[in-house]
């Protein structure tokens, strides 16, 4: 009897440890991947995406009963390094999710490894491929023909016949630029010139000069954060008293500090989140954008004054919305695949930049309601009607 007894207790110990077990299981942590750049030429972006994160995590660190454990690596403003942190956190740390980084070619960089590892990539940069290369990503950012075209009906607007570009020699570049090319013909503004720089640059003053002596009546730029106000200081020193725009990529504040009054005027797409003050109650967006602001300065000790930071913010909603719809055990390939699969299916999902949906042939999740148009007026942006 006394065996009996002692072989139902170890096996009710037995059934309790397979409970205890099974539990854990269902609460494993679900991994995620961070990789920005604090440090190198792309750090002025690179530091609010940093700071986007603690926001994120100080407003929900857990979603159906798992905990969102975030691995931060620093890509130093280099897209190999990109990779290389990429394969470390799927490879060693196992990582579910990747969300980065602060450039355009570090983001593609990451997006070979995560095709590779089958590792959903959601991207925090202006990155895209197309087909099956861009399978395993998303990006958050609005697109730059989406960006453009609200830019170049702007010109219209103003009567601008003939535009000068000058950007990065990198994807980014190439990416404005092929938007600027296709949305000025149906507008008849001509684009002058193709001048390009790279990011660690520290002058633009041939590009520039080339540029005046063309007398455009309006100049814009492909660049971001702080080497993105190098044309706008040059043109200013050379006298240019035309009109001047830019991209979403420059909403940044180390770009108002470097660019001073060389940039008062400069007219701008961005997310509705950089004008949420200023936004109509009726608009959803606005909302979700108060919450991260009070979020970010929770944790940070300010407000935020970038639109870097809440792309990371509304990467990490999109995770949460997906992962609450993930079914499996974290850590496996069957949930990554099942993750990613929630991902791509996101609809109507309200962030701080738009309203987000996601379709197969489409990476880019943004529409209209992503896109307003912003200026610079003392310092400060202005929502422009």
């Amino acid at each position: 009897m006394k065996v009996l007894n002692r072989f139902r207790a170890l096996a009710g110990i037995a059934v309790g440890l397979g409970a205890l077990s099974a539990a854990g299981a269902w609460a494993a942590d679900l991994k995620v991947g961070f990789i920005t750049s604090m440090s190198g030429p792309v750090s002025s972006l690179g530091i609010p995406y940093d700071k986007g994160m603690k926001a994120a995590l100080a407003y929900k660190a857990e979603v159906g009963g798992r905990k969102m454990q975030v691995i931060q690596l620093d890509d130093a403003s280099d897209p190999s390094t990109a990779a290389r942190n990429a394969r470390k956190l799927i490879e060693e740390d196992k990582v579910d999710v990747i969300i980065g980084t602060a450039g355009a070619p570090g983001s593609l960089a990451i997006a070979g490894v995560a095709r590779e590892t089958k590792t959903p990539l959601i991207s925090i940069a202006n990155a895209d491929l197309a087909g099956e290369e861009g399978a395993w990503m998303v990006t958050l950012p609005q697109p730059a023909p989406l960006m453009m075209n609200a830019m170049v009906e702007k010109m219209k607007q103003a009567g601008v016949k003939t535009v000068a570009y000058i950007g990065y020699s990198d994807a980014w570049g190439d990416l404005v630029y092929n938007a600027l090319m296709k949305s000025t013909p149906s507008a008849g503004i001509t684009v002058v010139s193709n001048e390009r720089y790279a990011r660690s640059d520290s002058s633009v003053a041939g590009q520039v000069l080339k540029i005046v002596a063309l007398r455009p009546d309006a100049v814009i730029t492909g660049a971001s954060g702080t080497p993105g106000a190098l044309p706008y200081l040059a043109l200013a020193e050379r006298g240019y008293k035309g009109k001047i725009y830019g991209m979403h990529s420059l909403i940044n504040p180390d770009f108002i500090r470097v660019g001073g009054p060389s940039v008062e005027g400069l007219l701008a797409p961005t997310g509705p989140v950089v004008v949420a003050d200023q936004l109509p109650d009726s608009n959803p967006i606005k909302k979700v954008s108060m919450g991260f602001r009070n979020a970010y300065q929770k944790v940070n000790g300010a407000v935020p004054t970038d639109a870097f930071s809440s792309y990371t913010y509304d990467a990490y909603l999109l995770l949460a919305d997906a992962a609450s719809r993930t079914k499996g055990e974290p850590g496996t390939p069957q949930y990554r695949t099942a993750l990613r699969d929630a991902i791509v299916s996101t609809k109507e999902l309200v962030g701080t930049h738009g309203i987000y949906t996601f379709k197969p042939d489409d990476h880019y999740g943004s529409d209209q309601r992503g896109v307003v148009i912003v200026q610079m007026n003392k310092g400060q942006w202005k929502l422009v009607p």
